[in-house]
C-alpha cells in the first residue's frame, strides 16, 4: 500500500506544477477583485440612481449575472463569447491565453454583481439625511455619492465584500473546466501523471485552507480596527 510521499510537495516537477497553479489563483481572484470592485461600485450607484433607466440596467446586470451558475458564464465566455467576434479579433484572441482571459472576465462580472448589492445595502444604511445634506450643500447625485455616501457606506461593508473576496478565491477553481491551468487543474495533471492523488490535492486543500483563513483574520482585522460608526 503506498504511503503519502510529503517530498512530492516540497520539489521536483510536480511541486513546480503546483506552485505554478498556486500562483495563477491568487493572481487571478487578485485581478478579478480590482477589476469587479470599481465595476461593484458603478453598478451599486446606478441600482440608487434618480435616473429609472439607470436603475434598470444595474438591476438587469445583477440579476442576470447572480441568476446564472459561474460554471455556465465560464463556457459563456470561453465557447460563446469569442464566436460572437470578428474574425481577425478572434484570431488574436486565440492566439494568446483566452482561457485565462475568459475566466477573468466571467469571474469579474460575477463578483462584481454580488459585491454591487453589498454596496448598495451600505448605501440604504446611510442616513438619507446625508445624501440631502449634501445635495443642499450644491454637490450632484453622484458628487454626493463619492464624496459623502459611498465612503461611510464601503466602510460599513468591508465585512461583506470580504466575505466576497473570500468566495472568490474558491471560485478560481472552477476555472478548470476551460482549461486555465490553476490549482486544481495542476492538481489533477499532478494526479494523472504521478498516481499521487493523495498527496497533489492534499496541496491544494492546505493552499486553499490558508489563504481562506488568512481572509477570514483579515476581515476580523478590520472589524475590530475600523468599527462601524453611527451614520
Amino acid at each position: 500500500m503506498p504511503s503519502f510521499d510529503p517530498g512530492l510537495l516540497l520539489h521536483g516537477q510536480y511541486h513546480d506544477w503546483l506552485v505554478n497553479g498556486f500562483v495563477l489563483s491568487v493572481e487571478l481572484a487578485a485581478m478579478a477583485l480590482v477589476l469587479g470592485l470599481p465595476l461593484a461600485l458603478a453598478i451599486a450607484v446606478m441600482r440608487l440612481a434618480p435616473v429609472r433607466a439607470l436603475r434598470a440596467t444595474g438591476l438587469a446586470y445583477v440579476e442576470g449575472i447572480r441568476n446564472i451558475p459561474l460554471l455556465a458564464h465560464l463556457l459563456f465566455w470561453y465557447f460563446g463569447a469569442p464566436e460572437l467576434l470578428p474574425e481577425p479579433v478572434k484570431a488574436w484572441l486565440y492566439s494568446g491565453n483566452v482561457e485565462v482571459a475568459s475566466a477573468l472576465v466571467a469571474l469579474t462580472l460575477y463578483v462584481a454583481a454580488y459585491m454591487a448589492e453589498d454596496i448598495r445595502s451600505g448605501v440604504r444604511s446611510v442616513s438619507p439625511g446625508q445624501l440631502d445634506a449634501a445635495r443642499a450643500l450644491g454637490f450632484g447625485y453622484l458628487g454626493a455619492m463619492r464624496l459623502v455616501v459611498l465612503p461611510q457606506a464601503v466602510r460599513a461593508t468591508v465585512p461583506a465584500l470580504i466575505s466576497q473576496a473570500l468566495n472568490l478565491w474558491k471560485d478560481t477553481s472552477v476555472a478548470t473546466v476551460i482549461g486555465v491551468g490553476e490549482m486544481m487543474y495542476q492538481a489533477a495533471r499532478v494526479e494523472s501523471a504521478s498516481f499521487r492523488s493523495a498527496e497533489a490535492f492534499a496541496f491544494c486543500t492546505t493552499a486553499y485552507l490558508c489563504v481562506s483563513l488568512t481572509i477570514t483574520a483579515l476581515a476580523s482585522w478590520m472589524q475590530r480596527r475600523y468599527p462601524v460608526r453611527p451614520a
